[in-house]
């Protein structure tokens, strides 16, 4: 992958990242769920206080992009919150999965630029 388009797809996430992950303890967009079922969902992630872990990862991960540190390491974690996005978007939300798509389309991206990290992990 092209070096300065990879460098500009990385800020462009990690503000993506940091805003959405800043955006889960400030409330800059307000998100209101439209089904009972999203609702429910929503506040059960809330009193396990996994959307405070979720929101924290994403914002480490996006400190990590801009500063060009851990990146390949934050993106193989971050798979797991992208996939879950999509599929929350996906079944219960489909009105709002846009966000979702865009954060999984970057994570794979990411994941792709950051390939020649991975070779030790993959070999057989």
């Amino acid at each position: 992958m092209n070096s300065k388009l990879f460098l500009v797809l990385r800020i462009l996430y990690g503000l993506f990242l940091l805003f959405f992950g800043l955006n889960k303890f400030f409330d800059f967009i307000i998100f209101v769920p439209e089904t009972e079922n999203a609702v429910n969902y929503l506040e059960a992630l809330e009193v396990t206080k996994t959307m405070h872990m979720v929101a924290i990862i994403e914002i480490i991960a996006g400190l990590s992009l801009l500063l060009n540190k851990f990146g390949a390491l934050l993106m193989v974690i971050l798979m797991s919150i992208s996939v879950n996005a999509v599929l929350y978007h996906g079944t219960l939300e489909p009105t709002t999965i846009a966000g979702s798509i865009i954060l999984i389309v970057f994570n794979v991206i990411m994941l792709y630029g950051y390939k020649d990290q991975y070779t030790g992990l993959l070999k057989a």
